[in-house]
């Protein structure tokens, strides 16, 4: 019977190898968004931020009226 093979640790330089390989792939697949993307991107960023800033500040304002 063949004895069962310990699976080696990768090593530092293995995982680095690895990660820009992943790296480069996904470069590959992505593409730089077109104006109309770009602007539909900061619009909806910014209204999540927005949304945010308004929770915080609501729980900030409650926290200090119930104090």
């Amino acid at each position: 019977m063949d004895q069962p093979t310990k699976e080696e640790k990768p090593t530092l330089l293995g995982k680095l190898k690895r990660f820009i390989t992943e790296c480069a792939r996904v470069l590959k697949l992505t593409k730089k968004p077109d104006r109309n993307e770009f602007k539909t991107i900061v619009k909806v960023s910014g209204i999540g931020m927005a949304i945010i800033g308004i929770v915080g500040f609501l729980v900030h304002f409650i926290r200090e009226l119930i104090r």
